[in-house]
């Protein structure tokens, strides 16, 4: 009999990469969706999904989104979890009138509209720059709560993204206002330095300090981006948390091979039973999260 079980999430698209840099990225809703089912089939409990544009550029329209979760949702009951973050192209970038861009905080909100059981949260404001490119990511306190009550309306669980261990004090203060019941998740978010203002590398030392940080009665997985994927994922299992992969984080399976989303769950659920624990079905991963029944 396994230890736990453990809810796997797969992030397949993301908001950043494209095509160019990996042909295994799917971005339109049949891609997904396709990509979805069999990563369902082999463990996968809950979707990170990223919506895009038919030219693959980023975007929160909610009609993408619910093609995409329709699609999924008509194929396997995998938790589906939108993203209220966008990505760095298409609808999501906004000119500022200093002339400054900014991931449009109104196009984000939309990733709510979607009916998705799950949504994700960035409660900071990150500076990111990507070669010449450089946006500004603001989740200011007004826009927390903005985008706090339209999930609390919508009967939408955060998924918390943080990023540096301060984040955590603004996820205790929108819990303490009753914008999310407990069980909390929380995506520690690590590796992404040389590209935000804020950002944690991943180093054992500091994964242990937010695990130590956590609020109370919370569930929590791990973002590592690139090459810290693999390992920051074993050590979230190791202090018992949840594990997370996919081509939005890492695109490499190893060093220079490119992977697929199937390989990257796959080679998860195998970890997952060397360590004796078994991953979580998405009904389990409901149950975990406090979630109920399946939305569709």
């Amino acid at each position: 009999m396994a230890d736990r079980k453990v809810i796997l999430t797969i992030a397949p698209t993301g908001g950043m990469a494209d095509k160019s840099v990996t042909p295994h990225l799917p971005t339109q809703p049949q891609e997904i969706a396709d990509d979805v089912v069999r990563c369902w089939e082999a463990g996968a409990s809950i979707v990170a999904v990223h919506a895009r544009r038919p030219d693959d550029g980023a975007t929160c329209d909610p009609e993408i989104y619910a093609d995409i979760n329709e699609r999924i949702r008509a194929r396997c009951d995998i938790v589906v979890n939108n993203s209220t973050g966008g990505g760095i192209s298409g609808d999501m970038i906004t000119t500022l009138p200093d002339g400054r861009k900014e991931i449009a905080f109104a196009e984000r909100l939309k990733g709510t509209m979607a009916g998705a059981e799950m949504c994700t949260f960035d409660p900071h404001v990150q500076n990111m720059h990507r070669d010449d490119l450089e946006l500004l990511l603001d989740t200011g306190w007004s826009r927390c709560l903005e985008l706090a009550q339209a999930m609390k309306d919508r009967g939408i669980k955060p998924e918390w993204e943080v990023m540096s261990l301060s984040d955590l004090n603004w996820v205790n203060e929108l819990i303490a206002l009753g914008y999310d019941e407990p069980p909390h998740y929380i995506n520690i978010v690590l590796g992404t330095h040389k590209l935000m203002s804020g950002a944690t590398p991943y180093t054992p030392r500091n994964l242990q300090r937010f695990v130590e940080d956590l609020p109370e009665n919370s569930l929590f997985c791990v973002s590592g981006v690139g090459p810290a994927q693999l390992p920051s994922s074993v050590h979230s299992l190791i202090l018992g948390g949840q594990a997370r992969v996919g081509l939005e984080d890492n695109i490499y399976y190893s060093r220079g091979r490119l992977a697929t989303n199937l390989e990257l769950v796959e080679r998860m659920v195998r970890i997952l039973r060397e360590l004796n624990l078994e991953p979580a079905t998405p009904a389990e991963a409901r149950d975990m999260l406090g979630l109920g029944v399946k939305v569709g």
